[in-house]
């Protein structure tokens, strides 16, 4: 099992920043994948931002943040940061944390979510 434990979330006025962190416990070694989801209209949650838990660090964003928001790692902390800078009103949400284990498809792993609020 990996517990996954989101903190930043917070309340921000549209064009300002906020800084997410997400810490991994447990058997953090069975994670190859992790990353960002937050509802959307119609999909339970959409994808935001990942980032493989390797050397390479691939990331992928949504479109819809590129450009604004920056994923990134420490494994030596298990941390898992987002960093948003330029929000816009439609960023509001609740954002979780998740991991993928090893050898499997989707992320099997969920943080209980940090609220982003944006005020125009």
């Amino acid at each position: 099992q990996i517990q996954l434990l989101e903190s930043g979330g917070g309340s921000v006025q549209a064009g300002g920043s906020l800084k997410l962190s997400c810490i991994a416990s447990g058997q953090t070694s069975n994670a190859c994948e992790w990353g960002w989801y937050r509802p959307a209209p119609g999909k339970e949650r959409e994808l935001v931002s990942t980032i493989s838990r390797d050397d390479d660090a691939t990331t992928k964003y949504a479109d819809s943040v590129k450009g604004r928001f920056t994923i990134s790692q420490d494994l030596a902390k298990n941390t898992l940061y987002l960093q948003m800078n330029s929000l816009k009103t439609e960023d509001a949400a609740v954002y979780y944390c998740a991991a993928r284990r090893c050898g499997r498809v989707g992320f099997n792993f969920w943080g209980q979510g940090t609220q982003v609020t944006i005020s125009a």
